[in-house]
């Protein structure tokens, strides 16, 4: 099949975001299965690289990125947005048939370049600004899931607050210590691959572990921390969606931060060791979750199973999972009967609803 009777997928990857580095490894990986034997008959790939400074690279140059003949950042830039009146100028998008963004993080999977890949008109693999928005921000998120009755563990959140105040700091402390249990979570309300976020065990830890989220975000969410088993489910669909096997995560480290969800020493036990009854509902829960926040095409559901009760508990929900190769998203869908070649190819007849 000659390249013009092919689809051209459009695979966007980098990004100004603290998941930059994520983000290659995931379209290095998809990149890979959209040129292996059985895809390649069906489509072509064109890399758009977005260096951390937010500017878009050739896709001669993204593409050597990815193929490793050329290092992030180290390449010429198109300019910036203040250069150009129409943004896409200088992006050579007109071959694309279909979108494939994978950038993680803020300022892509919160629903921005959804935004802006919607000015061409062009469909894009994964859900649309409003889930990724929600999706993103864990304050909404967690909202809206409290308004319907979804298990969570308890939260507070804290936003529209001058948090250089120390009197602020000092009432916001105080108000965590009254009505959560330690140790709790501090995250900040956007942001992804647990950056930004502290374990606190003791009222000592816990300005600095506020100080830490507020570099990322000013709004913030603190969680209690209970024992738990780290849960995951992967959904693909439109109208209908459709869940993966179960999976669990398993580490030696106190708690699932980045250094640890890339670790390569975690075990992964894929369908995870749960009742026939927890997984039927952990599965309900998660296309419930999703279709609450508008959520589709494909999504991470993550949940927490306590120790002590069996309880199920509705962590977040990734829009835009990772698929290095110690990514849950594509092992659970392997589980599941679809190889990596299988799920990108799966993922795009679902968005052009084949």
């Amino acid at each position: 099949m000659i390249r013009g009777e092919k689809k051209c997928i459009g695979l966007i990857f980098g990004g100004n975001s603290n998941e930059h580095d994520v983000s290659i490894s995931s379209a290095k990986t998809v990149f890979k299965a959209f040129n292996s034997e059985i895809n390649n008959l069906r489509y072509w790939v064109k890399a758009f690289y977005i260096n951390k400074s937010g500017d878009w690279l050739d896709s001669d140059l993204s593409e050597k990125i990815l193929i490793g003949e050329s290092e992030n950042n180290k390449t010429k830039k198109y300019g910036t947005l203040n250069q150009k009146i129409n943004f896409l100028e200088g992006v050579e998008f007109q071959d694309v048939d279909i979108w494939f963004p994978l950038l993680h993080g803020f300022n892509g999977e919160d629903g921005s370049i959804h935004g802006l890949l919607k000015f061409t008109k062009k469909p894009l693999v994964g859900c649309g600004i409003l889930g990724s928005a929600l999706g993103m921000d864990k304050i909404l998120m967690k909202t809206i899931f409290s308004n319907l009755k979804i298990p969570q563990v308890n939260y507070l959140f804290f936003q529209n607050q001058d948090h250089h105040e120390k009197e602020v700091k000092n009432k916001l402390t105080s108000e965590i210590i009254k009505k959560l249990n330690f140790p709790v979570f501090v995250k900040p309300s956007n942001s992804g691959s647990s950056l930004g976020i502290s374990k606190v065990r003791n009222q000592s830890e816990l300005l600095q572990a506020l100080e830490k989220a507020w570099e990322i975000d000013s709004r913030i969410v603190v969680e209690e921390g209970l024992e738990v088993r780290e849960i995951e489910c992967g959904i693909i669909g439109n109208l209908e969606l459709l869940t993966s096997e179960i999976g669990e995560v398993s580490h030696e480290n106190d708690w699932y931060d980045y250094e640890t969800k890339y670790n390569l020493n975690n075990q992964i036990t894929i369908p995870a060791k749960i009742d026939s009854r927890t997984t039927k509902q952990i599965k309900k829960i998660a296309i419930q979750s999703c279709k609450a926040l508008n959520i589709y095409g494909f999504a991470r559901v993550d949940f927490f199973l306590e120790k002590s009760s069996n309880k199920i508990l509705l962590n977040e929900i990734n829009t835009i999972p990772g698929f290095t190769k110690n990514s849950m998203f594509p092992m659970l869908w392997r589980a599941s009967g679809l190889n990596i070649e299988q799920l990108v190819a799966k993922l795009v007849d679902i968005t052009l609803d084949l």
